[in-house]
């Protein structure tokens, strides 16, 4: 597997994997219909738009790494009432 594909495979890496592979899975299961998908590209559009601004505001305040690890982000979205995207 090239270093690209594993890097993007890697949850501590890509805090919206399974948005990821939901709109993956559908565009397969619709035959590549977008309109079918919309739903789940904003979805992930959304995730990556929320992490994006966490990931800003941390590099922002000196917190290393910029993007917390898959642990910090389960801590960050339990701490939520509800899922922000």
């Amino acid at each position: 597997m090239p270093v690209v594909t594993r890097r993007l495979r890697d949850p501590d890496i890509n805090p919206c994997l399974s948005e990821s592979d939901a709109s993956t899975r559908c565009m397969d299961e619709n035959n590549y219909d977008r309109e079918r998908c919309s739903s789940y590209f904003l979805k992930y559009k959304n995730c990556r738009r929320f992490w994006n601004s966490v990931m800003i505001q941390r590099r922002q305040n000196g917190v290393q790494p910029s993007m917390p690890t898959a642990a910090e982000r389960d801590e960050i979205l339990g701490g939520m009432q509800k899922m922000p995207y």
